[in-house]
């Protein structure tokens, strides 16, 4: 296909895949996006766009771990119907003669095809017979841009897809230094929007590794698109998506950015060379001008305001020398907590006796997949504070 179908406007299907548990956050960001959501279903929205919505989604999604452009979708339980509802499909809108394509991914649930490698074979050989039979030739250079696929099966129901993306969507570009245990910008984002804070209330982040609460808090205080500073598979793509759309985006997100915003975030961690590394992704993220990192332990936190937010990630414990130190750490999270006057807290952990050696209960309990790993977001809620009087009340 040539630029000439830049011409149209190309309705399509659009899916965003995100954490386990979080599709409601990520529902409500394509919402606002200006995007009718289609369906939801376990760690993936479906929602309606054109090419436009390839480019503001990938920039503005801060919940979203990629894009993917759904290409067909078709029943197939044996390896031949695979085959031939993949040839079937017109790929050569999509991809030029010279286009590098491979299937990066298959993933199958409750399916009769269960094999990822196979049917990453099969899908590539008969995307090849397609494009052999359009562009009449038994040979392609592939030599040109890249057109990843990924498939996805349920109860043998397949859907092709075009990745977008090219690196997940947490990689904003700012983390040059992670701590051990970092929290993905994903997911950090999808907490936040978890709470009720806004940039006029205190947010602080007792154990802030490489800062990506505070970070992530701070960015949208500014107004700073995710992804407004990295690339993305698909600006390659000239054919399907034009590059005017992509520099429109980008020129959309420096628009919204609030120069002049102001806020107490504040990052804390007993590591000296952690909170140095916290400093460094601020200043790439632009923002370590919004953000207070300091050398401190869990121990001696203390606030003199009301009304404040902790968010935070603490150690779960993966090693066992760290594991025997959790109930002495916990219960200073709990006493730490107690000391501050009126303050909610937010809390993420797969360490299972997290409350009892708190010996706080919480409000609410969330339970969130972050990767494999099944963690427990905890929800204690302090009093609201008291409204503002409007001029003239």
């Amino acid at each position: 296909m040539s630029g000439k179908g830049l011409g149209r406007v190309r309705r399509m299907e659009l899916i965003a895949p995100c954490h386990f548990g979080l599709e409601s956050v990520l529902k409500r960001e394509i919402y606002d996006l200006g995007y009718d959501v289609v369906k939801v279903e376990d760690g993936r929205v479906f929602f309606e766009g054109d090419e436009e919505a390839v480019c503001r989604a990938n920039v503005f999604l801060r919940t979203a771990q990629r894009i993917l452009w759904k290409v067909a979708e078709f029943s197939a339980v044996t390896y031949d119907e695979l085959f031939e509802e993949t040839r079937a499909v017109p790929w050569e809108e999509f991809l030029p003669e010279n286009a590098r394509f491979w299937v990066t991914k298959a993933t199958t649930v409750k399916s009769r095809l269960f094999s990822p490698s196979d049917i990453q074979s099969i899908v590539k050989k008969a995307m090849v017979e397609r494009m052999k039979s359009h562009y009449h030739t038994q040979w392609f250079p592939e030599d040109g841009s890249a057109y990843p696929v990924r498939v996805f099966f349920y109860k043998d129901r397949a859907e092709l897809t075009l990745e977008t993306s090219g690196e997940s969507l947490h990689r904003r570009g700012y983390r040059k230094l992670a701590s051990k245990a970092p929290i993905t910008e994903t997911l950090a984002a999808a907490l936040l929007m978890l709470t009720p804070w806004n940039r006029e209330r205190i947010l602080v982040d007792p154990f802030c590794g490489s800062g990506t609460f505070p970070i992530e808090a701070a960015m949208m205080a500014a107004g700073i698109a995710p992804g407004m500073n990295r690339s993305f598979q698909a600006q390659a793509w000239d054919n399907l998506v034009s590059p005017r759309l992509w520099r429109e985006a980008v020129e959309e997100a420096r628009e919204q950015i609030d120069w002049k915003a102001e806020t107490d975030i504040q990052g804390y961690d007993a590591d000296g060379a952690i909170v140095k590394a916290a400093r460094e992704n601020a200043r790439a993220a632009g923002v370590d001008h919004l953000i207070h990192f300091q050398q401190r332990e869990v121990a001696k936190l203390s606030h003199p305001k009301k009304y404040g937010f902790l968010v935070t990630n603490p150690p779960y414990g993966e090693r066992l020398e760290e594991k025997e130190a959790l109930p002495q750490l916990y219960r200073q999270i709990g006493e730490a907590y107690a000391r501050l006057d009126s303050w909610s807290m937010y809390l993420i952990t797969a360490y299972e006796h997290a409350v009892r050696d708190m010996g706080l209960k919480p409000d609410k309990n969330r339970k969130i997949y972050n990767g494999m790993m099944k963690t427990y977001f905890y929800q204690f809620l302090g009093p609201k504070p008291p409204r503002r009087k409007q001029q003239g009340e």
